[in-house]
Parts: C-alpha cells; sequence; structure tokens
C-alpha cells in the first residue's frame, strides 16, 4: 500500500471522528460539566502527555533552535485560537451553524496557500471546493433549520475564527512536516500550545464538579480527549507529511456524510435521491482536489 494511500485513510478516519465531535461536545458542554476553556486545558494537558509518551518510546527526535519560532506559531492557531474558539464557539450556537461554517476551511486553506507558500490556486481545486461545499452544505441543512439568534451568531463568530486558525495552521504545520517526523511536530505543538492555553483555561478546570459526571459524561471526555485530539492531530499530521494542506482540508467535507451514513446504519435516516446527489459531490470535489494536476505536471 503506497503512502499516499495511507494518508487518505488517515484523513478518511480524522472525518469519522471529527463528524460526532458536534454532538458529542456538546453533551459536556450544554450541562456544564465543563466549561470551554477548562475542556480545552483538558485536551492540551491530554496531547502533551500521550505525545510525549509516543515520541520517547518511538522517534525520539530534536528539533532545531531556528525552527522553533515557527512551532510556536503553529502551537497559537492550531492548538491554542484553533481549539478555544471552536469550543467557546460551540457553546453559544447549534452544531448544524458550526459545521455550516467549518465548510468555509478549505477555501481558507487555498487562500492561506497561495498568500503563504505561494500555492497555485488551479481551476480543478477551485472546481473540486466548490462541489464538495454545495455537497456538504446540501447535507448539513436537509431538514433542519439555520439559527440567528444573537448569542448564536456571537457562537457563529467564534467558530469562524476557528476555522481560519485552523486554515492557517495547517499551512504552516506543512512546511515542519518535511523535516521531522509528525509526532515530533505535534508534540512540540502541544507543548508549547499548552503554556497559551492554561491562563485561560485553568479557572474553568478548578470548579469542575467531577462526581456530577455520568457515565455517558466521561465518555464524552475520553472521545473527545483521545479520538478528536491525540488521534486526529497524529493522522492529519502523518497525512500532511505526503500530501498538501488542501488534500487535508477538502476531507472536512466527508464529515456530514459520514455522519448521514452513520444514521443510515442504526436506521435513524432515510436514504433518497438528494442525500445521494449531494454524497456524489462531495466525493467528486475530495477527487479532484486529491488528484495532481496533469496539465500542471506537463507543463514542468
Amino acid at each position: 500500500m503506497s503512502t499516499t494511500v495511507k494518508a487518505h485513510i488517515a484523513l478518511f478516519f480524522v472525518a469519522l471522528i471529527y463528524g460526532g465531535n458536534y454532538s458529542v461536545a456538546k453533551l459536556v458542554l450544554d450541562d456544564n460539566y465543563i466549561q470551554p476553556l477548562g475542556f480545552i486545558l483538558m485536551r492540551a494537558l491530554s496531547g502533551v502527555i500521550l505525545f510525549w509518551i509516543v515520541h520517547l518510546m518511538f522517534v525520539r527526535e530534536r528539533v532545531e533552535k531556528k525552527d522553533l519560532p515557527l512551532i510556536i506559531t503553529c502551537a497559537l492557531f492550531g492548538v491554542a485560537i484553533n481549539q478555544m474558539f471552536f469550543f467557546m464557539g460551540l457553546k453559544y450556537t447549534t452544531p448544524i451553524n458550526a459545521s455550516l461554517i467549518m465548510t468555509t476551511t478549505p477555501i481558507l486553506v487555498l487562500l492561506t496557500s497561495a498568500i503563504i507558500i505561494k500555492e497555485k490556486i488551479t481551476f480543478k481545486k477551485m472546481i473540486g471546493i466548490a462541489l464538495g461545499a454545495i455537497g456538504a452544505i446540501i447535507l448539513i441543512s436537509l431538514g433542519k433549520d439555520l439559527s440567528f439568534k444573537q448569542t448564536q451568531l456571537f457562537g457563529d463568530l467564534m467558530i469562524f475564527i476557528n476555522a481560519v486558525s485552523y486554515g492557517i495552521y495547517l499551512v504552516l504545520v506543512k512546511k515542519l512536516m518535511g523535516r521531522y517526523h509528525p509526532i515530533t511536530v505535534v508534540k512540540w505543538v502541544f507543548t508549547f500550545g499548552i503554556f497559551m492555553v492554561f491562563p485561560f483555561g485553568i479557572g474553568d478546570l478548578m470548579i469542575v464538579q467531577w462526581s456530577d459526571f455520568t457515565q455517558v459524561i466521561w465518555m464524552a471526555v475520553a472521545y473527545v480527549l483521545i479520538c478528536v485530539t491525540f488521534l486526529t492531530y497524529l493522522l492529519n499530521a502523518f497525512a500532511l507529511k505526503v500530501v498538501n494542506a488542501s488534500v487535508v482540508s477538502i476531507y472536512i467535507y466527508l464529515q456530514p456524510l459520514l455522519a448521514t451514513f452513520i444514521a443510515l446504519m442504526m436506521e435513524n435516516d432515510e436514504l433518497g435521491v438528494v442525500k445521494i446527489l449531494a454524497g456524489v459531490l462531495i466525493f467528486s470535489g475530495v477527487y479532484l482536489v486529491s488528484t495532481p494536476d496533469t496539465t500542471q505536471n506537463q507543463k514542468r
């Protein structure tokens, strides 16, 4: 199996994990078991612990001092801003609003790549992102209503800032993947990130009433800490070593499709023509963004 195929498999599982995050995280946030910033500090702590353990066991690689400013910048956008604004936004908005806003990420990645690393915006990528976005929006909004309450608009803004931050992170961290092992990069991103998150989250974490947690809430917390934090960052990092940031970001469009598929498997949803069309659009978009541009290659 080629490394490219492995990268796409990794991204598929990232989309699957993230697909459940909107609803699972809200179980904890809606009933105030943990406040958003306290939850982020827990994520940062778990990330630091797990990545340091894995790094010491399997990698043991040093980073050069000249790369520390870039790593710190990645920590700012990939851990601090990204995670804090997502969880704060999710508390005040709805999962459907958050899902729809996150469909802007591939577009933001494309623009950021063009600005920061001068990556050419090809017509094929633009068509692929457009098809994926249309398919994802159809699936997310099908039979549901958007909410425009003032408090939710504040949450929507937080989610959009998160999307911008995540897009910048994907582009910047790609530079580090060519120099170091993915685990090395993510370990240091979380190590610096925890110092940025700590002042904001320690107060919320100190007031958590752990005795109030039900088994379901403990399972939800474990899912966020292990799957949404450790596994997704690890799998994304591995994929970024092989493919570019725009390919990683396009997999966001698979999240609502996978959520729909799971609902169908559990007989909680029905398959219709519109959903099939949305699925075709999403897969077409992923294919167009993921495959190399033969025209560009011929010119070279």
